[in-house]
């Protein structure tokens, strides 16, 4: 039996097999951030093509968290009832569905918002300098994410990601590169982990403790003086008994850097962490072939694949990689005479 297509059990996330569909913005919800038809379709179709886990993508938790206009949002209660749809209606389809929460810090690039950040450093010259936040921003924006996981709950998600990767809000505290404060929030790693801490602390209040939280990391900064595998290593062991299940491997976008990506250039940060922490990994990167998806599995270098761009090209890529590994899926029963 193929390790893709095999059953695995985290709390009580049962999923059908080892895809994920990775959080990619889609840009497409109106300028409140509120969901429509058009996702519906988008993740419906991907539960269709037989996907076990479709993560939503980064959906903000406050207003100045998206990252362009045309993000989703749950930073209101008026949010819930079109996340619910697509939670609904991708369920019914087959697969289990997660949400990214995310704050895209200093990376905001809706005009009208004022931009905050650890520290006031300007992601490169295109983008304004954000304001250093004082204390209260803190605590704000740790309780949007508590009430962004509240609202999740509502929606029906069966699991949530905490987007601590691509130079947004977390990663940006948790990166040196981009953290200078000189307070309990900066300096010492263990002072730069105090953020995300704190956010999962008060995520755990109103999230149910059976259902899995996911921590999406840059596992490299890709410059000398950032962070490295090792340091996410560190970095994840000060959080995961706050009540982390799995990890999320992705990398860069800390600062610009010239990254060299193939396929499969992230999975060894991913047997980095999987080692270091011994929590169950998510890995992925330009991966596009099943045969590759199975290699990585069966070598233990992860627990599950997370694909991007392939299935925006191909929703139904679950279901040619099953006939790949000779593995005997059910297909929808409407495509049933179209199997291969």
């Amino acid at each position: 039996m193929s390790k893709l297509f095999s059953n695995i059990k985290i709390k009580n996330l049962d999923l059908k097999n080892r895809i994920v569909m990775a959080p990619m913005c889609m840009v497409v919800a109106d300028e409140q951030g509120y969901a429509n038809d058009w996702h519906v379709i988008h993740y419906g179709t991907r539960a269709i093509g037989g996907t076990g886990l479709i993560i939503l993508e980064a959906t903000a938790v406050e207003s100045r968290g998206r990252i362009k206009s045309g993000d989703l949002g749950i930073w209101d209660d008026s949010h819930i009832e079109g996340l619910k749809k697509i939670v609904e209606s991708s369920k019914n389809l087959g697969a289990k569905i997660g949400i990214q929460l995310a704050h895209a810090g200093r990376k905001c690039q809706v005009e009208s918002e004022k931009i905050i950040a650890p520290s006031p450093i300007a992601f490169d010259n295109t983008y304004p300098t954000p304001e250093e936040m004082t204390i209260d921003d803190i605590k704000t924006v740790i309780n949007s994410f508590k009430e962004g996981a509240r609202r999740a709950n509502e929606a029906g998600f069966d699991a949530i990601e905490i987007h601590g990767a691509h130079g947004y809000l977390i990663n940006e505290f948790l990166s040196p590169l981009t953290n200078k404060r000189k307070d309990e929030y900066g300096g010492s790693l263990e002072n730069r982990v105090r953020f995300l801490r704190e956010i999962i602390r008060e995520i755990k209040t109103v999230w149910p403790s059976n259902k899995a939280i996911i921590l999406r990391v840059s596992a490299e900064d890709y410059v000398e003086e950032g962070n490295h595998p090792e340091d996410l290593v560190d970095i994840i062991n000060l959080v995961k008994d706050e009540g982390i299940d799995l990890i999320d491997v992705s990398s860069g976008a800390v600062v610009p850097a010239n990254i060299d990506v193939y396929p499969g250039y992230q999975v060894p940060f991913a047997e980095i962490i999987k080692t270091g922490t011994g929590l169950p990994v998510i890995a992925g990167g330009l991966i596009t072939e099943a045969e590759m998806a199975e290699e990585i599995l069966k070598n233990n270098r992860a627990d599950f694949i997370f694909l991007g761009r392939e299935l925006l090209r191909n929703p139904y890529w679950p279901l040619e990689a099953s006939k790949k590994l000779n593995e005997d899926i059910e297909w929808p029963y409407p495509y049933r005479r179209a199997k291969i």
